[in-house]
C-alpha cells in the first residue's frame, strides 16, 4: 500500500507545473529594491531570494517551471540564466521566463498575482499539467510541495492553500485563514489589522505561505471566466474571498515532515531580511542550508577561496562568529557576528559588527560599522562610520526601528559631502 501510495504521489508530481511569481518590487524594502526585484535580493551569503522557491521545485521533482517577472527583471534574469539554466530528466527546459508583454492576445503589464497567471494561459495550456502549482518567489523556506500536491489529490479540493501560524502582529502582512475540523477554508481576510487567531490559541493565526495548487482545468475556468474576472487582479484581495464561497478550497498546513523544517520567513522589511541573514551564523541556525539531503542552489561566482591576511599585534584579519563567502578579502580587520556575501574586501583596522554585507562592496581603512545592511556594490571610503549615531545615520541613509540602517551606494553619492562622525 505504501508503495503504491508514494508511485502516484510521484505521478501527481510529474503532472505539476510550477509558477514562480516574481515580479514584484518589494517597497518595504526601501533602496534595497531601487534597482532589482525583491526575489533578486541577495541572501545569506551566497543565495538568492529566488533560490528558496526554486530548489524546494527542484528537489520535490517538480520538472517544468515558469518564472513569471516584471518589475526591474535584469538581475534576476541574469541569475536564473546563469545559475539555473538545469533540465528535467525527459531535457525540457526546467526553468523558463515568463516576462510581461505589451502585446498578443493577453497583453499588457501584470496588474496582480491572478492577473499575471491570467496573462500567461497560454503557455499553460501548452504544458497540459494537471496540476498548477503557485509560488511566491520571495520567501525563505524549505519545503516538499510533494505532500502538499498529494493532499490537495486526496481531499478533491479545487484548490489548496498552504498555511503557516504566525503570531498575529505577523498575520497583519499576509492573508489570513479560517478552516473547518476537515480543514475546508471558510474565510480568508487579507492583511487584516486584525487578525482572527486560531480557536483557542489567542496569540497565533493561520497565515497563507503565497503557495497555491490548483486543478488545471478549474484554474483555467476560473481565470477565465467573466465574471470572476470582473471582480479583480490578485489572489489574496479578489478571488481567493469569492472562491471559498463557492468552491471547495482547503487548507495545507506547513509543519515539520521529512524533508521541511519548522521556518518560513517573508523577510518584506529591512528588519525581517537583518534578522533572517543573522540567524544563519549561530552554532545551531535555525535555517540548516548545509543540509545534503535539501540542498539550496545557489549561482556559482567562480570566486577565488576567502583570504584573511595580516597575524599582528596591530593588524589582525579575522572573523569571528560570521559567515564569510568566496571572494573575501579581509586584510586586518576584524568581522564579527556577520554577514559577508561574495568579493567583499575589508581594508586594516576597520571593525564589522552584528552587519550584512551584500555582494561586491569595498570597504577602507579604520571604518567602523554596526548593524548596518549595506547594499550591493558600495564603496565605503576610509574612516567611514555608521550605526553608532542614529541620529545622524538617519539624516544620510534609512533607519529601521531597531536600528537597522540600510546603506545604497545611491545614497553615500547623495550625501558625498556631509561630514561622518567617529564612533565614541
Amino acid at each position: 500500500m505504501a508503495v503504491t501510495a508514494l508511485i502516484s504521489a510521484k505521478t501527481h508530481v510529474s503532472r505539476t507545473l510550477a509558477l514562480v511569481l516574481a515580479g514584484g518590487r518589494g517597497s518595504r524594502l526601501h533602496g534595497l529594491t531601487d534597482e532589482r526585484a525583491k526575489p533578486a535580493v541577495p541572501f545569506g551569503g551566497k543565495y538568492r531570494l529566488i533560490d528558496f522557491a526554486l530548489s524546494n521545485a527542484l528537489n520535490s521533482q517538480v520538472g517544468k517551471v515558469g518564472v513569471l517577472t516584471q518589475y526591474k527583471p535584469q538581475s534576476l534574469n541574469k541569475h536564473i540564466e546563469q545559475g539555473w539554466n538545469v533540465c528535467a530528466a525527459n531535457g525540457t527546459a526546467f526553468v523558463q521566463m515568463l516576462p510581461s508583454q505589451t502585446s498578443g492576445t493577453n497583453g499588457g503589464y501584470y496588474t496582480g498575482t491572478a492577473d499575471a497567471i491570467f496573462k500567461n494561459l497560454d503557455f499553460i495550456r501548452a504544458q497540459n499539467p494537471g496540476y498548477v502549482l503557485v509560488l511566491a518567489g520571495d520567501h525563505i523556506y524549505k519545503m516538499d510541495y510533494t505532500p502538499l500536491i498529494e493532499c490537495h489529490v486526496q481531499s478533491g479540493a479545487d484548490m489548496t492553500i498552504s498555511a503557516v501560524e504566525t503570531s498575529l502582529e505577523e498575520g497583519k502582512n499576509f492573508g489570513v485563514l479560517s478552516v473547518d475540523d476537515q480543514g475546508t477554508i471558510v474565510g480568508f481576510n487579507e492583511k487584516p489589522s486584525k487578525p482572527e487567531p486560531i480557536p483557542g490559541r489567542s496569540g497565533t493565526c493561520l497565515s497563507s505561505m503565497g503557495v497555491y495548487v490548483f486543478n488545471f482545468q478549474y484554474l483555467v475556468n476560473v481565470l477565465a471566466a467573466e465574471p470572476m474576472r470582473t471582480l479583480g487582479d490578485d489572489f489574496g484581495h479578489d478571488f481567493i474571498p469569492r472562491l471559498i464561497k463557492e468552491h471547495r478550497v482547503m487548507a495545507y498546513a506547513y509543519s515539520r515532515q521529512s524533508q521541511e523544517c519548522d521556518y518560513w520567513r517573508d523577510v518584506g522589511t529591512i528588519d525581517s531580511f537583518w534578522q533572517a541573514n543573522i540567524e544563519l551564523i549561530g552554532a545551531r541556525p535555525p535555517l540548516d542550508l548545509g543540509d545534503s539531503a535539501w540542498p539550496i542552489r545557489a549561482r556559482s561566482t567562480q570566486a577565488p577561496p576567502a583570504r584573511f591576511v595580516f597575524d599582528s599585534a596591530e593588524v589582525c584579519g579575522a572573523a569571528v562568529n560570521s559567515l564569510i563567502c568566496d571572494g573575501c578579502v579581509i586584510s586586518g580587520a576584524l568581522v564579527k557576528n556577520s554577514v559577508l556575501c561574495n568579493n567583499v574586501a575589508v581594508d586594516e583596522q576597520s571593525h564589522i559588527i552584528d552587519s550584512v554585507i551584500l555582494p561586491d562592496c569595498t570597504i577602507g581603512k579604520r571604518c567602523s560599522l554596526r548593524r548596518v545592511l549595506l547594499d550591493q556594490d558600495c564603496v565605503l571610503p576610509d574612516g567611514t562610520v555608521i550605526g553608532y549615531n542614529i541620529m545622524e545615520d538617519a539624516r544620510r541613509f534609512e533607519v529601521t526601528a531597531s536600528h537597522v540602517v540600510l546603506v545604497t551606494q545611491a545614497m553615500l553619492d547623495a550625501e558625498r559631502s556631509v561630514p561622518l562622525s567617529r564612533a565614541a
